[in-house]
């Protein structure tokens, strides 16, 4: 039988490589690259030392099977991102920048779990059980049943989870996590997939849900391999600009729920906040109409939440105009504005561009385009839409509005929150929306002349 050939991979970037080299090609680190134990010949018997496995039971796609049961913490924010509460045996991933509030909101999670009468665990490889205790005082927390521990040793939580049996336990983080079996350092690409494949098999075999927070890196994803993604049932993002008081709690996957369901919370002197309204919360500073504000109604998950894009033009004197995006895709934007030359002949060329989601929120959906387009519209001709308008749409590289799913309940959502108009693409099905104006429109160029008098 044919040996199996080596394998060579990265620690810092996990990817393989044919034999070992100092310097890995791919990420430009040196030292990194190690041999990992080739895989076995495979499940034919061959490779397995003769032995052959059981016969698994198979089913057919009719079986019906009830939902599983799912525990409220009492957070309706956390819960909705959940998808309807914390469901037993789960593994979830929560990523978000460094002190942008994701130990304090699991430690308020898992009081309120704990107080429903859930038997919860919290490991912190990060900080001394002291400082988290500090943190649980400053946030009225000190009486909430949750067991606490301070250690990094895999073996030994492991050990700890497997004698208490809790049902809830948060491991923070990831990261900082040690696999005595892995001869690498912690936060590797190999301690980390091993300390994630480890405590995800615990969870399934035992029915303990597990809660693993992660770091992201510099491009907004979480630090480590990949596959960490796929192992857990659910992946959370905590965003938020540390200049604002508002976090989102958004669900990049969930195999219990729906994807991008969006929880809201404001940062306050007592912790974390919950948002019940949204759209009211992100529009209550907006002042007198000025030129360059454009509110767009989205949706987030399930929800309709209403934003309002802010947009600034200036003239540039750098021979390369400075586009600063916060809140939006910076990619989309180049797109809109290359439409808005060559389709509308409105040139962006010698001026600066400066575009932001107030209140800290991130919108990617390409259903603001077109309120992205009002917004800068608006700013270059120095001249205010109307107060009460709503926008969106998306918009096509011929400059033609296409309809966007959901408008009936964007609608309701500006309807409810004072707003009596609103602009959409032409051949958008609408049921809802009778208390107001509804001006449907085919393409960018008609909305142009019609706002403001060019095209």
């Amino acid at each position: 039988m044919a040996k199996a050939p080596a394998l060579f991979t990265c620690t810092a970037c996990g990817a393989a490589h044919k034999k070992w080299a100092g310097r890995c090609e791919a990420c430009g680190a040196w030292n990194t690259i190690i041999e990992e134990a080739p895989l076995s010949a495979g499940p034919s018997g061959k490779g397995l030392g003769g032995v052959k496995g059981r016969q698994i039971a198979l089913t057919t796609l009719s079986v019906e099977e009830p939902p599983p049961p799912r525990t409220l913490s009492g957070m309706a924010e956390f819960d909705r991102v959940l998808g309807g509460g914390l469901v037993p045996g789960s593994a979830i991933l929560v990523g978000g920048d460094p002190g942008i509030g994701k130990s304090t909101l699991l430690l308020q999670a898992i009081s309120s779990f704990a107080r429903k009468g859930l038997k919860t665990i919290y490991i912190s490889g990060e900080e001394a059980s002291a400082q988290v205790r500090m943190r649980a005082a400053r946030l009225g927390l000190a009486d909430a049943p949750v067991a606490l521990g301070a250690e990094t040793n895999l073996r030994d939580i492991l050990t700890t989870l497997e004698a208490e049996r809790p049902d809830l336990a948060v491991i923070d983080s990831i990261q900082t996590m040690w696999v005595d079996t892995v001869e690498a350092a912690p936060g590797s690409v190999s301690q980390v997939r091993a300390a994630a494949h480890e405590l995800v098999t615990f969870a399934k075999s035992r029915g303990v849900s597990i809660v693993l927070v992660g770091h992201v890196t510099k491009e907004g994803q979480i630090a480590g391999p990949r596959v960490v993604e796929h192992m857990v049932d659910t992946v959370l993002y905590f965003e938020g600009e540390r200049g604002h008081q508002f976090r989102i709690l958004r669900a990049v996957k969930n195999r219990f729920g729906p994807a991008s369901e969006i929880g809201v919370f404001e940062m306050t002197g007592a912790g974390l906040a919950e948002v019940a309204n949204p759209s009211a919360l992100f529009l209550s500073e907006r002042g007198q109409p000025a030129p360059g504000s454009a509110v767009f109604a989205g949706i987030e998950g399930t929800r309709p939440v209403l934003t309002e894009i802010q947009a600034l033009v200036a003239p540039s004197s750098l021979a390369s105009p400075r586009r600063t995006v916060v809140g939006l895709d910076s990619g989309r934007v180049s797109t809109i504005l290359a439409v808005l030359e060559s389709r509308c002949g409105i040139p962006f060329t010698g001026l600066d561009v400066f575009l932001n989601v107030a209140g800290g929120m991130r919108v990617m959906e390409p259903a603001a385009d077109l309120a992205l387009a009002a917004a800068l519209l608006s700013a270059r001709e120095d001249v205010a839409l109307p107060p009460d308008m709503v926008i969106f749409g998306e918009i096509s590289l011929s400059a033609a509005l296409r309809p966007v799913g959901q408008a009936e309940n964007r609608l309701k959502e500006a309807e409810k929150l004072g707003f009596s108009q609103a602009i959409l693409p032409q051949g958008t099905k609408v049921a809802g929306g009778a208390g107001m104006r509804l001006r449907q429109l085919p393409d960018l160029v008609t909305f142009v002349g019609d706002m403001f008098g060019a095209g």
